[in-house]
């Protein structure tokens, strides 16, 4: 994820600006005027809505983000503005059109439960005037842009003409342009790079019902040719994706725990377009937009996702290479941070772990039965050797750590200097201190940020010191 880290792509957002606007409250009484009920508002938060929350992913992957749109010459538009504006997106491609309302919708939330929303938007075509004023402007600027979101929400900026305009004009300048469609007439969006539909959209669109492989290859290959594509993708929720260039090609998903869906489209599109303006292939592409996704349908609501998050989600499926669950000190603070907040169980054991045996990953497992992520600390060699005397380790720290982030039960390992991890604990407070079975009795370093001590019992007979006495045995 490195590459992924270092790279800023310019991207043009193209779309449906709306403000998403929730009242919460709590709802104990019905009203006496009629029976509707009563919340009592606690806040108001308003969060960048349709594509805004393209532009709110893509931001939190690393990119640099411009967008063009048209909105109302009315107090929402002018919080729209200063929201874009709070988030550094550069919005002077965003034209006033006098005769709209810019799109809010308001949600009623009350114990968690959405009990009535209400919407005060336009949603007629926005006028000549107002494409000609971007299309003049982007004329000149589209270059700057390594890719091209048009992220249609219906409500009347992407039209006919202004859509064909955009991709006429990016694909006369080489700039590939991605689509997140709406509506059954795809056409629209005709010479677009690729278009990202779900499954839903994509029958509704082709009229073939995907019921298997087979009716799946005939609605990517319907879309790729009405619509000349380079590229077909339908994104099939807990199936993954699905492409075709030359062949059908098929990624499943990696999601583990799904608690909401919201936004997972916008999410889909901001990481391809991401991903895309690196060159990679669409493989790849689709690799790391479906991380991405595996991340937002884990929260609830509308949601976005880091880089880091991602490499996180990566290594928790075990999919990565071992480097990355090598963390520093630093790095694990802010990891551990996010997984509490999202109501993970912490688990911390360590050790010096010189000789791998199943001792160790016998006891590592149960250690990460105990909740939903385990941090070793490992001792670095100069603490080994100082604990276990000077022949010892007989594995460097760069070797041992390697091998414990393979092992499926260990989601980071985080080196420590010290004869003890008292400042390792003392930092990341796991919720779950694990220490071997002979602990039983003594006093435990660290226990103190520690919300539960649990103590498990060694593999008999399994031990470093009894595999270093066995080799030297048959020497």
């Amino acid at each position: 994820m490195k590459q992924f880290k270092d790279s800023t792509p310019n991207i043009l957002v193209i779309g449906d600006l709306m403000i998403d606007h929730y009242l919460w409250g709590s709802c104990d009484r019905i009203s006496p005027e009629a029976p509707v009920q009563v919340v009592d508002i606690a806040k108001e938060t308003t969060v960048l809505g349709g594509a805004g929350n393209v532009i709110n992913n893509l931001k939190t992957l690393g990119a640099k983000v411009s967008v063009s749109s048209v909105i109302g010459a009315d107090d929402n538009g002018c919080e729209l503005l200063e929201m874009l504006k709070k988030i550094d997106v550069d919005s002077k491609n965003i034209i006033i059109q006098d005769d709209r309302k810019t799109s809010k919708k308001s949600r009623v939330i009350a114990v968690s439960q959405q009990i009535l929303r209400y919407d005060n938007e336009t949603k007629d075509d926005i006028n000549s005037k107002s494409i000609d004023s971007i299309l003049e402007s982007l004329n000149n600027d589209i270059v700057n842009y390594d890719i091209v979101i048009l992220s249609d929400y219906g409500k009347g900026v992407l039209t006919d003409r202004f859509s064909q305009e955009i991709i006429k004009l990016a694909n006369s300048k080489g700039i590939k342009v991605l689509v997140d469609p709406k509506g059954s007439d795809f056409t629209k969006y005709k010479g677009a790079y690729l278009l990202t539909p779900n499954k839903k959209e994509a029958i509704l669109a082709t009229n073939i019902d995907i019921v298997d492989d087979n009716s799946l290859e005939k609605v990517l290959v319907k879309l790729k040719t009405d619509c000349d594509l380079d590229i077909s993708l339908v994104t099939l929720s807990e199936d993954g994706i699905a492409t075709f260039d030359e062949k059908l090609k098929k990624f499943p998903t990696v999601a583990k725990e799904v608690f909401d869906v919201t936004g997972a489209g916008d999410t889909v599109i901001a990481s391809i377009a991401f991903a895309l303006s690196m060159g990679k292939t669409i493989e790849e592409v689709a690799s790391f937009a479906n991380l991405a996704a595996g991340v937002v349908v884990g929260k609830i609501g509308s949601a976005t996702v880091s880089i880091d998050e991602i490499e996180e989600y990566e290594a928790s499926l075990h999919k990565s290479c071992s480097d990355s669950h090598i963390k520093s000190f630093d790095e694990i603070q802010t990891i551990v941070q996010r997984y509490k907040d999202n109501g993970k169980r912490v688990v911390f054991t360590n050790g010096c772990f010189d000789i791998l045996h199943i001792g160790h990953v016998k006891y590592l497992q149960i250690a990460k039965s105990f909740g939903d992520i385990l941090v070793v600390g490992l001792n670095s060699d100069e603490s080994v050797s100082r604990l276990k005397g000077p022949t010892r380790p007989v594995n460097i720290a760069e070797d041992r750590a390697y091998l414990l982030a393979a092992l499926e039960a260990v989601d980071f390992v985080v080196p420590f200097s010290e004869d003890t991890p008292y400042n390792l604990i003392k930092m990341l407070s796991p919720d779950i201190l694990v220490k071997g079975g002979d602990y039983k009795g003594k006093e435990v370093v660290g226990t103190e940020f520690s919300t539960e001590l649990k103590l498990v019992d060694f593999v008999d007979g399994k031990s470093t010191t009894r595999t270093i006495e066995k080799i030297k045995g048959q020497e």
